[in-house]
């Protein structure tokens, strides 16, 4: 009962933050300042086998409110989180250490550097040289530091549970905001493409992905933390809520990720569990996709049917778009005629962004990380790949414990692969992966059997 109350009382806690932000933005620095010495105190504070668990919830936690901290102007830098979460991380290797079988991920983070010397040569000499180098590797050196603390570190199933949690309490805020900021979705539509004001002001893809995690958060939620009707009742309750500003945002990557993610999550934790929990999943099941349907029936209401032409690759008109990709399948063709035309060390970074600027007159960031990382690095950039695809699956077959595994992995595969690196979300939730994930059973208490007297 405790449990329940300290959980709907952080709810409340953070629908009260979202409201509080929108009416009053300073307070969104003031939010980000205390959240942060409030979890380094915890930090510092926590004892030796405590101090795994409470970086991973600093860091988790930053990563959710990431999004509504650069729209409300929160962060003091645009790239705070991700400065956040390698801080945090280099913490935690102070603190803890490294496994030895971590080195993969040191090699990746050395592979990295090539790309500024060549970078150094190949830029326009104009371009603002230390600002596009930080905005172009802060993601992926923001995953090797935390792929190195994470590495094989042992946490239980449960401080999971409450990991993700951490993670998904901010985006509440975030979705507060949004509806206050758009409370009429119609009002603000004009034609299928991705929607900043149905996003709360800002770019509808890093919306729509954070949002994304937090429906996989609450999907989760529901079959695994929701033993009460009160509870599986609230949890639906804030899915739908996450899941309608996800789908009216028009910006299907996150929406699509968020579902590959839930299906991941059920095949796995559904193999797992014993017959009479698979009866009660099967149920559950049911019910969450009526809500997911009903959550669409909703969203299609609001939007005048807009989404389901978003989602069936139509314009407004009804007319079907030539393009599927929105323009992102040509960018991710020039990113690889630059690996074939550079094989050895790449173009360099933040070479591709910038290329753009000299032949269409702006720099269109890219969408694929797989394609930039071959355009920029050359075949340092495939021994990087290998390492970041291979490496978990090596860690897994040794460790499987972990039943959110695939769906971290497939998180940070879909989100590269249509959000790129823009946010700090999909470095750390990969890092989470190689977590070695423990499942506590509760110790059985035998009855002693009383001698009888013969």
């Amino acid at each position: 009962m405790k449990t329940n109350i300290t959980y709907l009382s952080l709810i409340a806690l953070h629908i009260l933050i979202g409201m509080l932000i929108y009416f009053n933005e300073d307070l969104a620095k003031l939010y980000f300042i205390v959240a942060f010495f409030i979890f380094l105190y915890r930090i510092i504070l926590a004892p030796s086998n405590k101090k795994t668990i409470e970086i991973l919830n600093a860091c988790a936690y930053f990563v959710g409110a990431e999004v509504l901290l650069r729209m409300s102007k929160g962060g003091f830098s645009y790239e705070a989180v991700k400065y956040i979460v390698i801080l945090f991380s280099i913490i935690g290797m102070f603190y803890k250490g490294l496994s030895g079988n971590s080195y993969p991920y040191f090699l990746y983070v050395l592979l990295l550097i090539p790309s500024i010397f060549v970078a150094s040569t190949t830029l326009s000499f104009d371009v603002n040289f230390r600002t596009n180098i930080a905005f172009v590797l802060s993601g992926p050196i923001c995953l090797g530091a935390a792929a190195l603390f994470c590495y094989g570190k042992k946490v239980s199933l449960k401080q999971v549970h409450n990991l993700l949690l951490y993670m998904a309490l901010p985006i509440i805020s975030h979705t507060v905001y949004i509806f206050f900021y758009n409370p009429s979705v119609k009002e603000v539509l004009s034609n299928t493409g991705s929607n900043r004001a149905t996003s709360g002001g800002w770019g509808a893809n890093q919306v729509a992905t954070i949002l994304g995690i937090g429906m996989f958060v609450f999907a989760a939620r529901l079959f695994t933390k929701s033993p009460s009707i009160g509870l599986k009742i609230i949890n639906i309750a804030i899915f739908c809520a996450i899941g309608f500003r996800a789908f009216v945002t028009f910006s299907r990557g996150g929406v699509i990720t968020a579902v590959l993610c839930i299906l991941a999550f059920l095949v796995i934790y559904y193999s797992e569990v014993s017959r009479k929990q698979k009866n009660n999943i099967i149920a559950i099941f049911f019910v969450f996709c009526s809500t997911l349907a009903l959550t669409w029936v909703i969203s299609s209401n609001q939007t005048d049917g807009f989404i389901d032409l978003r989602y069936a690759n139509k314009d407004h008109t009804g007319r079907e778009k030539q393009d599927i990709s929105t323009g992102r399948g040509m960018l991710f063709q020039k990113e690889i005629e630059g690996f074939v035309n550079n094989p050895f060390f790449g173009i360099g970074s933040s070479r591709a962004k910038d290329q753009r600027i000299e032949e269409e007159g702006q720099g269109v960031t890219s969408h694929n990380e797989i394609s930039r990382t071959l355009a920029e690095h050359g075949m340092l950039g495939v021994i990087i790949l290998i390492i970041l695809i291979f490496k978990p699956l090596d860690f897994r077959s040794r460790n499987k414990g972990n039943y959110y595994f695939y769906a971290f992995l497939c998180f940070w595969f879909a989100t590269i692969n249509h959000s790129s690196m823009r946010i700090a979300a999909p470095a750390f939730i990969y890092a989470l992966a190689l977590l070695n994930v423990t499942n506590e059973k509760r110790p059985l208490h035998r009855k002693q059997l009383k001698e009888q007297n013969l």
